[in-house]
């Protein structure tokens, strides 16, 4: 049961409507041709600490100190420092000029965005009033989206079909994975090593993995899939993990790491179970509510692209 509601994504409509599902979205209006509005892939990480680079170079339009002047506002470089900051702290990115490049264009849409809201006066509102001072910006923006996307509740039938879909893709087992996400596959070897070694893998979680799942030894959702594994059928786990998990014992922990993208992921089976199908009435409400929360992020990312293309900006 556990695992049909796990795949429905949960919300982050603010986070969508801010650059996280619109990659490139600063570049569909005029800016100056030395910019590049969407970053190339990072390279491969690394797990040693990063020195800060270098400010990227802005145009002649942008004042000493900023990175970016929306409709006449400009956007300090502290707002970037600060970003990148919180980003690198969490553990999962290091400091490099494709992740400033990234997080700038994200702050130019939450400005845009902002002054949107700003004009209606939702800066104003008692829930923005009373909010921290770090999280006003957030309480307003997230505010106004919220009154300005309007979608249509699904129906009965779109919500079985999303229910039918959804079971059609689950296979005979559930599994309940562990990983180690890390930047090196020397590192990775350690960590295997480790593992055989006898150090708790909760534990070298903790101290190695580069994503925030680290905070709790690795753990994982479950996950269920269909076997034999087949490419883009995996319920969004990496193909190479889905088939280590296939065939692990519980307990057991792969013997080589597994590339996936840039990163090495060392896997455990942590637990495996049959997988149960809730029925449809038990979980009808959660994905209505799932289904209503897509169409929020794809209506918010809509609104705030027009407001993009229609804004000023000098970067």
């Amino acid at each position: 049961m556990s695992h049909l509601i796990c795949t429905l994504r949960k919300s982050t409509f603010v986070l969508v409507a801010l650059g996280a599902a619109l990659p490139g979205l600063v570049q569909a209006q005029p800016l100056p041709s030395d910019v590049v509005a969407t970053p190339a892939p990072p390279p491969a990480l690394s797990l040693a600490p990063a020195s800060a680079p270098a400010p990227a170079s802005t145009s002649p339009g942008v004042p000493a100190g900023a990175i970016a002047v929306v409709n006449g506002v400009a956007i300090p470089q502290s707002a970037l420092d600060s970003a990148v900051s919180t980003a690198v702290s969490r553990g999962n990115d290091v400091d490099t000029p494709q992740l400033r490049a990234a997080l700038k264009q994200q702050l130019i849409i939450r400005e845009v965005v902002r002054q949107q809201a700003a004009r209606a006066h939702y800066d104003q509102r008692p829930e923005v009033l009373q909010a921290s001072d770090a999280q006003k910006v957030d309480v307003e923006i997230q505010s106004w989206l919220q009154d300005n996307v309007h979608v249509q509740e699904p129906t009965e039938r779109q919500i079985r079909a999303r229910y039918n879909s959804v079971n059609a893709e689950l296979g005979k087992y559930e599994y309940k994975p562990q990983f180690i996400v890390l930047a090196d596959r020397a590192v990775a070897m350690n960590v295997i090593a480790q593992v055989k070694a006898g150090k708790p893998f909760d534990a070298l979680a903790r101290q190695f993995s580069i994503v925030p799942s680290k905070e709790n030894g690795g753990e994982m959702p479950w996950v269920s899939f269909k076997t034999p594994v087949v490419e883009g059928k995996t319920r969004g786990v990496p193909v190479e993990v889905a088939r280590a998990l296939a065939k692990l014992p519980v307990g057991g922990v792969v013997q080589q790491p597994l590339q996936s993208g840039q990163a090495w992921v060392v896997v455990r089976l942590e637990d495996k179970r049959a997988m149960s199908v809730p029925s449809f009435d038990t979980v009808k409400d959660e994905i209505r509510r799932q289904m209503i929360a897509e169409s929020m992020d794809a209506g918010a990312a809509k609104l705030v692209k027009s407001l993009v293309q229609s804004a000023t900006i000098v970067q």
